[in-house]
């Protein structure tokens, strides 16, 4: 396995709990958040994919929900928000289905995706880099995020730890 850089500033993650910092320890020893190096590229490579990471992270092991967004896009072929919020809700709960599951509750994460893919659509331009790239500080960043199913204040709290250090936004700073 090769090993990846690190963010210049790796954030103090010290008030948090759970899978997301193990994740994080992971990556500081290994360089590997997910332990799957194909998974965690394509979390760098897609704001997509490390938002529904986020979504999915709910009564399931952390690498397992950030892996959840790579296995929908091998189903789907794309991880397009605008294409997603579209798509027939009985196919969407379908894919999410298949073995291995995107998610243990798959009706209820394929709801949530298609929600969040719409106000990303609508919102964003289909782009989950566009809530967090206008150069907003991350108390606005937060609000955006509150706005999304599935996001409450600790799930919009950690998504600043998931942006550095999937590479997307450095709140380093703040």
């Amino acid at each position: 396995m090769s090993r990846t850089v690190l963010p210049e500033t790796l954030i103090d993650y010290g008030d948090l709990e759970g899978g997301l910092v193990r994740m994080m320890d992971r990556f500081r020893n290994e360089g590997t958040m997910t332990g799957d190096e194909e998974a965690d590229n394509y979390l760098r490579e897609n704001a997509n994919a490390a938002l529904l990471g986020m979504l999915y992270d709910q009564r399931v092991r952390a690498e397992y929900a950030f892996t959840g967004p790579h296995r929908l896009r091998n189903r789907l072929g794309h991880l397009d928000m605008k294409l997603i919020a579209g798509t027939d809700e009985d196919e969407l709960r379908r894919l999410f289905t298949q073995k291995p599951a995107v998610h243990r509750f798959p009706n209820k994460m394929a709801d949530q995706t298609r929600g969040v893919a719409r106000i990303v659509a609508d919102k964003y331009d289909g782009e989950a880099s566009n809530m967090w790239n206008d150069g907003a500080d991350f108390t606005v960043v937060q609000k955006r995020l509150l706005e999304l199913p599935g996001f409450g204040p600790q799930k919009a709290h950690k998504m600043k730890f998931v942006l550095h250090y999937f590479c997307h936004r450095d709140f380093s700073d703040g």
